[in-house]
Parts: C-alpha cells; structure tokens; sequence
C-alpha cells in the first residue's frame, strides 16, 4: 500500500461510507460532513491538511458518494447516521459540517449532544430556507448518460441547462463515468427536498463551543437568525471569511483551516 493510501483511508461503517486521514493523536478526531450534492472527495484537500495534528474522518451523506441510498432524507436521521460514525471511532469528535451537513451537524449536537466536543458549522443556519435547490436535480437529469465517455460532455450539457461553471465542476466530481450513474440518489432527494430546507422544530439546547463561519459574500447566516441560533446554541460565535460566498471552504480553503484550525485548537 503506497503512502497516499495510507494517509486516506476508505471505510465502510454499518451506514456511511468514510474516508479516514491520519492516524489518531492526543487530539479529538475531526469529523467532517458535506453539503448537499457533495461528497468525502470535496474535502479531501482541507482534511489532508487539518490531519497533520488530529485524525480526521470525512463522510458520504446518505443519498451521496458511496453512502447507502434510501427512501427518506431527514435531519434526525442524517443525525444518526453522523452519531453511529462517531461511535465506532472512540464515541467523541469535533465536527465541522457545510450546508446541508452543517444542519446535520446541528441536528446531532442537540439530539446526541455527548457526542460533540466542538462544533463548527459552515454557512447555514437552523432555520427553514426558500430558495429550492430541485433546479440542479433538473439539470442533473437532463444529462445524457447514456453515451458519456468524458466528464467534459456532461459538463458542456450542463452549461446547455444553464448552470455555472464552478458548480459544473462540483456536480460532475459525482459521476461515476464507467457505469453511466450520478453517484447522488436524485430521486429521494428531489422528493425530500423540503426537509432539506427545513430545519426541526425542537426545544433541545446544546451548550457547547460552536463557531458559525459564514463567507462574508453569502446571506445564508443572516443578522436576524441570530436570536434562533443563540435560542438552540448559547454559545455561539460569530465569523465571516472575507471574499467567500456560500461554498466558503471551496473559494478560500487556506482561510477556512487556518480559522477551523484556532477554533479547533483554542482553549475554552
């Protein structure tokens, strides 16, 4: 086994599918999760380089990467499957989720909150959002898959459905080319879609260091969602990477681990 393969490790657990770098140290393991239509690979570069100090286990969401698809998508149960991760790596982590994966990860710090040293949640609030994501499913579909042979075409057909050259790039990352398949569950999540933009209504409280690091460009993490995020999470701070919009980690990732590293690192 050469060295990058054991730096990177791939795991199957009982549900998600995880691919582990480094090995454990004095420090908590870090557990990241993604956002929708993303995957373990997005983050392998900022979790290849937060393991230098700590082990850190990156996730395929149920419904992405080579995680199990199933019928269902909700929080709680996105929750569970983050809290059966943690168990089988020594029953504590801290956790940064993106997005999606952030309400994840909110979800599991009030449902399992002794499974969360500290949290960092990256550009998403525990709020219900309106702006629907179904159009890129719509134009995930649209993609002939029948003749590709080069992640170019289906990118070339994704600009035809109008969609952004980044976010090209990004969906295209979910392909699996050989076998002529979106390694996303477009069906469920296009049914699902509600619960995704929601957030849990819940009188849970977690009362431990989280940081809501949003890109200053974004207005995923408003002003006024602050009396919600405080409601649920006490001790919440507050940060903005300049120059970044939503895919904060992905446009500034030297930014984003030097600010997850101190959080990570700081005493309390």
């Amino acid at each position: 086994m050469g060295l990058a393969a054991l730096r990177a490790r791939r795991y199957h657990s009982a549900m998600l599918n995880t691919i582990i770098h480094g090995s454990a140290t004095d420090k908590p393991p870090l557990l990241i999760a993604h956002g929708l239509y993303g995957s373990a690979r997005n983050w392998g570069v900022i979790a290849k380089r937060l393991s230098d100090e700590r082990q850190v286990i990156v996730v395929d969401m149920r419904n992405h990467g080579h995680s199990p698809w199933t019928a269902t998508h909700s929080y709680p149960e996105l929750a569970n499957d983050l809290a059966e991760v943690i168990a089988a790596h020594g029953g504590q982590m801290d956790v940064i989720g993106h997005s999606m994966g952030g309400k994840a990860a909110m979800m599991l710090a009030l449902n399992h909150p002794e499974k969360i040293r500290r949290l960092l949640v990256a550009d998403i609030a525990p709020v219900g959002y309106s702006h629907s994501q179904i159009q890129f499913i719509e134009a995930m579909r649209s993609v002939d898959l029948s003749s590709l042979q080069r992640r170019s075409q289906a990118e070339a057909q994704l600009a035809e459905a109008g969609v952004d050259p980044a976010l090209q790039s990004f969906f295209t990352q979910s392909l699996d080319i050989p076998n002529r398949r979106w390694r996303l569950n477009l069906d469920t999540l296009a049914d699902q879609m509600p619960k995704v933009l929601s957030f849990p209504q819940t009188d849970a409280v977690w009362q431990g260091m989280v940081l809501f690091l949003s890109g200053a460009s974004s207005d995923y993490v408003k002003p006024e969602y602050r009396a919600q995020i405080r409601a649920r999470f006490p001790q919440a701070r507050f940060a903005k990477i300049p120059g970044a919009g939503h895919w904060l980690h992905a446009e500034k990732p030297r930014e984003f681990e030097a600010t997850a590293r101190v959080f990570l690192n700081v005493s309390p």
